[in-house]
């Protein structure tokens, strides 16, 4: 083949990457605390913190924390980064599925035989020559629409240069794919709250913990455990907000924590557990309403004043509507509290400062929108939302939320560029979408229809252990033809797939990145440590390659290597106009200031000062306690306000020895990240198998003991766990962590413990759609019958020394891209260059289509904080963002 641009193999030869650029990403640093320390020290950072990797003979050693950046580093950092690194899990070699590999010209690849049979080890060009074919068949038999994206969410390492964004870049240069809409961790509250309260709340700043500290009286957990949660970030850790913790909890601040099992933010806090059903808050925040009506304690004029449609609630609390007042007796009887309880809750929250702190888990449910709804509208109805110290959030547990917001510009990514394809799934969806091809679906207020799937390419996420009904989806899956997956472990997301292409290890490669979600405060150095391990490649040269086996090298690269955009991203961020790149990369890392202001910066307050000047983004410019825009929509399980509605499986229906599961995110884990790690497992797995919580009386009843094996099965699945008997969990209720890595016995158990094999494709509703991950019953009973050790940390069985013939490229029709994308492409405007730069790199929405102009209003301010954007960018985005929203014209 000839093409008309440069191509990677010409731009080494011409010697274009400088010596200069070499240095720079060979150099080492040293925190310079230690003046005696050995030198073989290089600054990164992670997901689990900051730190110096100590490298001797070109291995790592070790792991240096550093208490100037990270006072409380976790385990996850000291022992997991290095058990992982060398972890005999590590993919050494691009791989394909025998039959796959056999059948590529034929089409007789048998998926049905995914996650059954070998893998056979191939050379790069073997691997890139089978994934450029595929893209390419797939987007000129089916359309570009039938390649989709499950690399929704980006966790997989902490820098800019995620391989979701490259991947996101490369295959957008060809016209694009199908994507998922919202994610995974907080779908339905995303999607609801814009309407609700005038912006995504879930990924928003928190109200300062000074104002917290100096003001509330009451602080309610309600399914939320930051001290947990923020053991880990989605770019670094510091855990900056352990110590305001306890200045908040010390200055006499009373916590409360409605849960149905003790956390340990509950110990930290010395808070008040007050166990709840799961799936249940809705009805308590209705009850506690209906008292504080019955006494008197409602704030008339704040509701007057800054909210519409309180009425029509009220009415539906004082059981006007359906003849059923929701009463604290009625809601005794749904969530197991006491009636007395809940009247004392009500008095007090409304009789103080109070501030109520909202997990994601809970709208992880069925009806997940209303128990976030109840919530907003029980402060409303109390007068809470915008003054100091109360009101709500709905991200205390993440990011560090309550730390001061910088407002720093922070690094930018690469652009991914304009998307063709307009069809979307959203991220719970995959397996009925896979299922039901044409069907159409309800979702944010938009009608759509499931593509035609093909093939799916996966980088960097592991969305094989986040579906819901894993064994659903591994059915599923034998329509696809090709699956691809760029992975640095055999995870659960290489186990059922075609071809598998190395990554690197973030350490292996280099990266930038910054501090804090919200804070924004430090721009961090992700510099290579040590060699890539085996055949691996870096994210960026995995996708660089694949460009240039499709002729759009210089497209993808810009013809300039990544230490270039590593630069130029650096540029980009607040810390460059006091300190040089080349300081920065030296050094590691560097600050940004914080206004002084931000520390007391009070959530919703500007509203709350002027409800007309800093009106929400919602459609009366009020909090909506009741939505005329989603009661228009006439959507059966998510009608215009908060209501209770019936769950189809939880303990109110259960059959007689079911019990709840509930599935929260691990303590030394970020969602499966770290399973891997030997010494981390042997902290806490149970017989090498995921611990699973159970009260004393469950376990009693069963014949249960503390470190047993068990078995939770329904008719979805079967999992293996071991018994952690406590009395920190109610009766009726287990506890059990996702993110597991599988391991399927000879009875398609998991003997390994991941949850998705009992949970339910329900989705919360047909608004969001979301993930219904706890809304789960199960039965269980002790394993008498465990079939050997768990292998999820073995390696799947591996062809090492097979022939294979050389691949012609003629045979791969590579020249069809230029008939693809010849009438794609027109020049992106400034803003719409902005948005995929700046405002896609982070933990938020990627398409200009999947939201209407109103929600991107509610979306944006706390998106462009996050970006760092300056009032003229801001409005650039704006204008790109409202000419091209789902309802723009």
């Amino acid at each position: 083949m000839s093409f008309s641009s440069p191509t990677r193999r010409a731009f080494l030869i011409g010697g274009a990457a400088t010596l200069g650029a070499a240095r720079l990403m060979n150099s080492t640093a040293m925190a310079a605390i230690d003046p005696n320390s050995f030198s073989g020290r290089t600054f990164h950072a992670s997901h689990f913190g900051p730190f110096e990797a100590v490298v001797r003979d070109g291995k790592l050693v070790g792991i240096n924390t550093m208490m100037e950046l990270d006072a409380r580093p976790t385990e996850m950092l000291s022992y997991g980064m290095m058990d992982r690194t060398y972890d005999k899990t590590r993919i050494d070699y691009p791989m394909v599925r025998k039959s796959y590999l056999q059948g590529w010209e034929t089409g007789d690849t048998k998926p049905e035989l995914r996650g059954k049979e070998e893998y056979v080890r191939v050379d790069w060009d073997t691997a890139w020559s089978l994934t450029a074919k595929a893209l390419l068949d797939t987007a000129t038999n089916h359309g570009n629409e039938a390649i989709f994206s499950s690399s929704y969410g980006g966790w997989s390492n902490a820098g800019s240069f995620r391989p979701n964004v490259l991947q996101g870049r490369l295959i957008n240069l060809m016209g694009g794919c199908t994507n998922t809409a919202g994610d995974w961790s907080a779908g339905a509250g995303q999607v609801l709250l814009p309407r609700v309260i005038g912006d995504m709340e879930v990924y928003s700043g928190q109200t300062s913990w000074e104002v917290i500290r100096d003001n509330t009286e009451v602080f309610v957990l309600v399914g939320c455990d930051p001290i947990k949660n923020n053991r880990v970030e989605y770019r670094v850790a510091d855990h900056g907000m352990y110590g305001p913790w306890e200045e908040i909890r010390d200055a006499g601040v009373k916590f409360i924590s409605i849960n149905p099992q003790r956390t340990a933010s509950d110990q930290y806090l010395n808070a008040e557990w007050l166990k709840i059903v799961p799936n249940t808050d809705t009805a308590l925040f209705l009850a506690m309403a209906y008292h504080v009506l019955e006494q008197g304690l409602e704030d008339r004029a704040y509701l007057d004043k800054y909210t519409v449609g309180a009425d029509k609630w009220i009415a539906y609390v004082k059981g006007e509507d359906d003849g059923t007042p929701k009463t604290p007796a009625w809601a005794a009887g749904i969530t197991g509290m006491d009636e007395a309880k809940i009247k004392e809750l009500a008095e007090l929250f409304a009789a103080s400062t109070t501030q109520v702190a909202a997990s994601w888990a809970i709208q992880r449910a069925q009806h997940g929108e209303m128990a976030y709804w109840a919530i907003v509208n029980f402060q409303a109805l109390t007068g809470k939302i915008g003054k100091p110290g109360a009101g709500l959030g709905f991200s205390w547990h993440y990011g560090n939320g309550g730390m001061p917001q910088g407002g720093n510009r922070t690094p930018v990514g690469m652009s991914q560029g304009r998307n063709f394809v307009t069809k979307v799934v959203p991220a719970s969806r995959i397996t009925e979408a896979l299922e039901n091809p044409g069907k159409e679906f309800f979702y944010n207020g938009q009608t759509n229809s499931y593509p035609d799937i093909k093939m799916i390419f996966n980088a960097g996420n592991n969305f094989m252990s986040h579906q819901q009904d894993t064994n659903r989806l591994i059915r599923a899956l034998e329509k696809v033809e090709t699956i691809v997956s760029v992975d640095v472990w055999w995870t659960a997301a290489t186990r059922w797939v075609d071809i598998v292409l190395p990554a690197s290890s973030t350490l292996e490669q280099d990266d930038i990145t910054s501090g804090g979600t919200y804070s924004n405060d430090k721009v961090y150095a992700m510099k290579k440590v040590i060699e890539p391990i085996g055949e691996s490649l870096p994210d960026y040269e995995i996708f660089e390659g694949l460009a240039d086996k499709l002729g759009l090298w210089a497209q993808f690269t810009d013809s300039e290597d990544k230490m270039y955009h590593i630069k130029l991203a650096y540029e980009a961020s607040g810390a460059a106009k006091d300190v040089p790149f080349e300081e920065f990369w030296e050094k590691g890392y560097a600050r940004m200031p914080v206004p002084a202001e931000a520390r007391k910066w009070t959530r919703h307050g500007a509203f709350y000062e002027d409800p007309e000047g800093n009106a929400l983004h919602t459609d009366s410019g009020k909090i909506e306690m009741f939505s005329q825009g989603i009661a228009a929509m006439e959507i059966d399980d998510c009608p215009g306000m908060p209501i209770w509605m019936e769950k189809h499986e939880y303990l109110g229906n259960a059959k007689p020895g079911q019990l709840h599961v509930v599935s929260p995110h691990p303590w030394f884990r970020l969602h499966s990240q770290m399973d891997q790690s030997e010494s981390l497992r042997a902290l806490y797995k149970v017989q090498g198998r995921e611990p699973v919580r159970i009260s004393t009386e469950d376990a009693a009843s069963r014949g249960i003991e503390d470190g047993d094996l068990v078995e939770l099965y329904n008719d979805r699945g079967t999992v293996i766990a071991g018994a952690v008997v406590s009395d920190d969990i109610m009766p009726g209720v287990v506890s059990i962590y996702e993110g597991a890595w599988p391991s399927l016995d000879s009875k398609g158990r998991c003997n390994s413990g991941l949850v998705n094999f009992l949970t339910s494709t329900q989705p919360s509703s047909g608004l969001a759609q979301a993930t219904t991950a706890n809304t789960v019953l199960v039965e269980m009973r002790k394993c008498e019958d465990p079939e050997g050790p768990n292998r999820a940390y073995e390696k799947p069985a591996i062809i090492d020394n097979m022939e294979i013939a050389a691949i012609d490229d003629d045979k791969l029709g590579l020249d069809r891209l230029y008939d693809l994308t010849e009438k794609l492409y027109a020049d992106m405007g400034p803003g719409e260059k902005m948005f995929f730069e700046r405002c896609t790199v982070c933990h938020a929405p990627r398409e200009v289509t999947h939201y209407t102009q109103q929600q991107w209003k509610g979306i944006t301010p706390s998106m462009y904080e996050r970006a760092g954007l300056d009032e003229a960018e801001a409005a650039l985005v704006t204008e790109y963002l409202m000419q091209n929203a789902a309802d723009a014209n």
